[in-house]
């Protein structure tokens, strides 16, 4: 039996040896979240802050997010290589302005008739970088992925993501579950001293980011939202630190600290994967259970879930990110995030 994310990351956190969860971390985030939404700096309305991201007015909205989702992942490079960029983003949004081109070009990249038989030649001019020399990392493995999700939706889904939508009858756990059981690329699991756990950080992604997209509405109702846990990644976790919620044993700061690759699925990574997630749950209470106690501040409990909060916290890395350089990150090179 695989234990879903929530599941997970209780019995990591119970059973981490290498990652430890401090509360006073966790209060002073708690106190920053909630600043965060009295202010609405925190909200539902981010993810459509970028123009790289589609609007709901799109008619292949759904299209769109999953194909950036199902290339989602592992966009750091050794410290050698050029950092791959595209109109001078980076990272995701590196991968978003990507594909908008790519639209914008008239290439029918959102078509799973198209990508469930494209090849590298052609998604490596999809993603070209700026400069022409620097190839965003895992190439091969991308051209996988999109072969084996179009593939699949075209035999069984015709031809569109939004069937999927549909199939799931506005659960946001029926949708978790297709996903994972329909496309193997989004199989995010791993053992962990005798059981079988998951993140599934790009599945939950693709959800959130339908529900922001569409701000909880049409296609983007989920009645059970908060099903959804954090996407546990390798960025999120430095600001956990920055605010003290989150530490490392001696060694296993030393090893991240190198630069250390660490191998996908090993205990260490494991760890602070899960405790990542069980500290933005609990942080989700204790912001939830403040706002009860204040009603005077006028703010729907239920407007701080581990999507709206994983959203700040991945921002809050991105304006920071000189000052949060010093806290190193795990690396993990893999198609899961």
């Amino acid at each position: 039996m695989v234990l879903m994310p929530r599941e997970s990351a209780k019995l990591i956190a119970r059973l981490a040896k290498n990652v430890f969860i401090e509360e006073e971390g966790i209060k002073s985030l708690a106190c920053e979240v909630l600043e965060g939404l009295k202010d609405r700096t925190i909200s539902i309305n981010n993810f459509s802050q970028s123009d790289l991201h589609p609007n709901s007015g799109h008619p292949k909205a759904i299209d769109w997010i999953f194909v950036v989702d199902t290339l989602n992942f592992c966009f750091w490079n050794s410290n050698n290589d050029n950092k791959w960029k595209v109109n001078g983003h980076t990272g995701y949004f590196a991968l978003c302005a990507a594909i908008k081109r790519a639209v914008d070009e008239g290439v029918p990249i959102i078509d799973p008739n198209y990508f469930a038989n494209i090849n590298k030649d052609d998604l490596g001019r999809i993603l070209r970088g700026d400069s022409g020399s620097e190839t965003i990392p895992l190439l091969d493995e991308r051209v996988q992925n999109l072969q084996q999700v179009g593939k699949i939706l075209v035999e069984k889904y015709n031809s569109t993501f939004v069937e999927c939508v549909k199939a799931a009858q506005y659960s946001a756990e029926k949708l978790l579950k297709l996903i994972i059981n329909e496309f193997e690329c989004y199989r995010d699991e791993a053992d962990f001293y005798g059981h079988r756990v998951s993140f599934y950080k790009r599945a939950q992604i693709l959800i959130g980011d339908i529900w922001s997209c569409y701000k909880g509405k049409d296609l983007g109702e989920f009645n059970d939202i908060d099903i959804i846990t954090m996407f546990a990644d390798y960025r999120v976790p430095q600001v956990l630190m920055h605010f003290g919620a989150l530490r490392y044993s001696n060694p296993l700061l030393s090893t991240l600290q190198t630069g250390t690759e660490l191998e996908f699925g090993c205990i260490e990574e494991s760890e602070i994967r899960g405790c990542s997630i069980e500290i933005v749950e609990r942080v989700v209470d204790r912001v939830r259970t403040l706002i009860k106690q204040y009603p005077n501040l006028n703010i729907n409990p239920f407007s701080c879930n581990p999507i709206v909060l994983d959203h700040f916290l991945w921002d809050y890395r991105r304006k920071n990110a000189e000052k949060l350089a010093y806290l190193p990150f795990h690396k993990v090179r893999c198609i899961y995030y």
